[in-house]
């Protein structure tokens, strides 16, 4: 049987290793990315809220 070589086992896949001032520079502006997307998405969620809340809840007026 043969062995599956995986994408570790070959020298090519392997990223070769970077100095700590050009990790340091990689790593200058954080997860701006993540941030965004997070941005984002609390955006969609407050505007889904908003809608719900102006035109479901309002127009029913006091619960009870």
């Amino acid at each position: 049987m043969a062995e599956q070589a995986g994408g570790a086992n070959v020298a090519d896949h392997i990223a070769a290793p970077i100095g700590s001032d050009a990790a340091a520079k990689a790593l200058e502006r954080g997860p701006c990315g993540a941030l965004v997307v997070a941005g984002i998405s609390v955006a969609l969620l407050f505007i889904g809220w908003m809608a719900f809340y102006f035109l479901l809840f309002l127009p029913r007026g006091p619960g009870g």
